[in-house]
């Protein structure tokens, strides 16, 4: 998959990894991510999926502290939890929202197929055993299943985690963690937050 990485990721794992800050960075998180997905959904259907979308994304940010503690770098826990979102997509036939063909599904699950059996995530339950809330009904759109339409998905990189660095160069596996990462840069993250904690 290719993603881009930059030193706001390495501040929200940081903020993550951090209780006095973590709740603050998730909800800042969940909102950025059910921002974006829903901008490339169809205009009719934003309203209906936006309760789904918050919650399976919260779900999914115990996925990345779990691939981050089993020794997968930021990239590939990030990436972790985009295959997740990616096999919620694809179940409920939303393709226009895919950031990869539906045709390479198999081929990003084989490549984390250790990490994802052990936490029980398939394609068909794309959260496994992280799912620790109900995560509200939406609509599917199966009939797009049949000739799927992927205006926002990037096929050909299915065979690695694909990291586009601030300075446009693309990178196998992404780049090393600086070493002074500061919180306050985190997504939903400023410096009133860590005084108030």
């Amino acid at each position: 998959m290719k993603i881009r990485q930059n030193v706001r990721h390495f501040a929200s794992r940081k903020a993550l990894e951090t209780p006095v800050v973590r709740s603050v960075a998730v909800s800042g998180l969940v909102r950025l991510h059910t921002k974006v997905f829903l901008d490339k959904a169809d205009a009719a259907h934003r309203d209906e999926r936006k309760a789904h979308l918050d919650a399976f994304f919260e779900c999914t940010m115990d996925t990345y502290l779990q691939a981050l503690t089993e020794g997968y770098s930021e990239a590939e826990a990030r990436e972790i939890t985009h295959i997740q979102a990616n096999f919620d997509f694809y179940n409920h036939g939303w393709t226009e929202m895919m950031e990869f063909p539906a045709d390479e599904l198999e081929d990003h699950y084989d490549r984390y197929r250790d990490f994802f059996e052990t936490w029980g995530i398939t394609i068909d339950d794309p959260l496994g055993e992280f799912r620790d809330r109900e995560i509200p009904a939406a609509p599917s759109t199966p009939e797009k299943l049949d000739d799927p339409e992927h205006p926002h998905a990037v096929g050909g990189f299915a065979d690695d985690v694909y990291v586009e660095g601030p300075d446009g160069e693309l990178r196998v596996g992404g780049q090393d963690e600086p070493e002074d990462v500061d919180v306050s840069k985190a997504v939903g993250v400023d410096e009133d937050d860590l005084e108030e904690q």
